[in-house]
C-alpha cells in the first residue's frame, strides 16, 4: 500500500492548507464571537494563499473557492461507478481535461446518497443509465490520487448497466469518448489513481472479494 507521508513538498502544503481550511470551516460555522470569526477568517485567507502557493495558481482562481469548497467541515467526498456488463465489460470514458480514461463520476452533492451519486454522474458523463449493486471500496486521495490539491474520501460502486446505449450525455463537455472494456484489455492510458479500483471492482463482480477500505 503507498505511504500516505510520500507526498512532495508542494503536496505536502497543499494538504496543510487543507487541514487549515477544515479548521477554519469549523470555526466559522460554531463561533458566534465577531471577533472569533474574523480570526478565522483570516486563517481562511491563509489557507487560499498556501494552495495557491502549493498548485503555483494564482489567488484570484482560488478565492471563488471561498463560498463553496473552504466553507466545508470536511474531505471531500466522490464516487465512481464501475460498471461492468453481462460480458464482464467495463465502461470508461476518456476525460477531456487530461486525455486519460476513467471511470465515471465526481463530486457527490448534499441530498443524495453515494450509490445515487456515482449513477447521476454516470448519466451526466456518459448517457449510460446504471443501476449501484455493490460497494467495491472507499478510498484515501492521499495514497491512490498523486497530485490531488485537496483530501478526497472515493467511494466506488459495482454497477449494471440498465442499457449500453448511450443518451446525450448533458455534461458532455467533460468526455471525450466512452467504450467498454475487457478486464485485460484496459486502455494503456489509463488513470493511475483507478487501476487499483477497477481491480478491486471486478474481484466483487466475480464474488472473490469484499470492500476494499483505507
Amino acid at each position: 500500500m503507498p505511504n500516505p507521508n510520500d507526498l512532495s513538498p508542494a503536496e505536502t502544503i497543499a494538504l496543510w492548507a487543507d487541514k487549515i481550511r477544515d479548521l477554519s470551516a469549523a470555526g466559522l460555522n460554531y463561533s458566534e464571537n465577531i471577533y472569533d470569526k474574523t480570526r478565522y477568517e483570516e486563517i481562511q485567507q491563509l489557507a487560499i494563499e498556501m494552495l495557491a502557493f502549493a498548485t503555483e495558481q494564482p489567488i484570484e482562481s482560488i478565492t471563488p473557492l471561498k463560498e463553496t469548497f473552504f466553507s466545508r467541515m470536511s474531505p471531500v467526498v466522490a464516487g465512481a461507478a464501475a460498471v461492468i456488463n453481462k460480458e464482464g465489460k467495463i465502461l470508461l470514458m476518456r476525460r477531456s481535461d487530461n486525455q486519460l480514461w476513467v471511470m465515471p463520476g465526481g463530486q457527490m452533492e448534499v441530498g443524495e446518497s453515494p450509490a445515487e451519486a456515482v449513477v447521476r454522474e454516470t448519466l451526466e458523463e456518459t448517457g449510460i443509465r446504471c443501476t449501484a449493486k455493490a460497494l467495491s471500496g472507499v478510498y484515501d486521495s492521499r495514497l491512490w490520487d498523486k497530485g490531488r490539491n485537496q483530501h478526497v474520501y472515493k467511494f466506488t460502486f459495482l454497477c449494471e448497466p440498465v442499457t449500453e446505449k448511450s443518451e446525450t450525455p448533458s455534461h458532455s463537455n467533460e468526455t471525450l469518448e466512452i467504450g467498454w472494456f475487457d478486464e485485460n484489455k484496459l486502455p494503456d492510458n489509463l488513470y493511475n489513481g483507478h487501476v487499483k479500483r477497477i481491480n478491486d471492482a471486478f474481484q466483487v463482480w466475480k464474488g472473490n472479494g469484499q470492500a476494499y477500505f483505507d
